[in-house]
């Protein structure tokens, strides 16, 4: 008597593994160049900073007569301890702090509120204002500095903290931002939103801000670099010494009123601190920034 053999299953074929797609000679080389071009272009844009970051670690007369030097001869950290003992740099940076958060927190809210209005009420004149924006950002700022000092001096606000923070607390680009950013939400939401019983900034503030949250976060970040930076605005809104901000404190030291000398380590020593604030706050919330027009699309 046979026994038959029990079946076999059929084994499965192998996958072959992926070979890795070869370019062409042509794309591949073009690549490489791309690649080389960007490597150099951020050497470029980096070796400022990075000079800024040795000299401030060097003497004064190393800074003087190798300025390029990456490696300091000496490595010292006296710029840096004469910017907390010599120059009352903590009263500048609580000054920038001060109007940076003000100006920072009325831009992103003001400018929400301006850029809902303008995309999505229906109110005569809104075209004509809109196109007065546009103007605005064309015009350049130092045209406007001695118009707006007048406007200070005139209104008693000339030398104090609201003249440093009220002129600039509203910006043409955060309204123009919020305003294109709003027009790519789909209006379905906020008439569900209305239907509801919600009124309008109920909506507005419920619905439609949540939605915008890529937008307010590089308005943020825009705003408060441009704050912080800001420098001519400060020059013709104040003279107190007590008034002044990082900006216009550094610009001091560059009179030379620490000594005789350059007094490079110091002034860059300063500028690198000025800098770590903005630069954390870019790196935190990069990836915000780079996925505006997705946000919109996802609400």
């Amino acid at each position: 008597m046979t026994t038959v053999s029990p079946v076999r299953e059929a084994e499965a074929p192998a996958v072959p593994a992926r070979q890795k797609r070869r370019l062409p000679p042509k794309v591949l080389i073009g690549r490489i160049g791309i690649h080389v071009m960007l490597l150099a272009l951020a050497v470029i844009y980096i070796f400022p900073f990075v000079v800024s970051v040795a000299s401030s670690l060097k003497t004064n007369a190393e800074a003087t007569q190798q300025p390029l030097r990456l490696i300091p001869e000496t490595l010292t950290f006296a710029a840096y301890e004469r910017l907390f003992t010599d120059v009352p740099l903590m009263k500048w940076t609580f000054n920038s702090a001060l109007v940076t958060i003000c100006v920072t927190l009325g831009r992103v809210f003001l400018g929400s509120l301006a850029g809902y209005a303008l995309s999505r009420l229906q109110w005569r004149g809104r075209a004509f204002i809109f196109a007065g924006i546009i103007a605005v950002m064309a015009v350049p700022s130092v045209v406007l500095l001695i118009p707006r000092f007048l406007i200070l001096y005139q209104l008693g606000i000339y030398d104090s903290y609201i003249g440093m923070i009220v002129p600039i607390i509203v910006d043409a680009t955060t309204i123009f931002i919020m305003k294109n950013f709003f027009e790519s939400i789909p209006e379905s939401v906020e008439e569900a939103a209305r239907i509801d019983g919600a009124g309008v900034f109920r909506t507005f503030w419920s619905v439609v801000l949540p939605m915008a949250r890529p937008a307010l976060i590089t308005v943020f970040i825009l705003s408060f670099q441009g704050s912080w930076n800001e420098f001519a605005h400060f020059i013709v809104s104040r003279q107190d010494p007590d008034l002044h901000t990082l900006t216009t404190g550094v610009a001091t030291l560059v009179s030379g009123q620490l000594g005789s000398g350059n007094q490079y380590p110091i002034q860059l020593a300063a500028a690198v601190l000025m800098t770590i604030p903005v630069a954390i706050l870019f790196f935190i919330f990069q990836r915000h920034i780079m996925s505006t027009a997705e946000g919109a699309e996802k609400g």
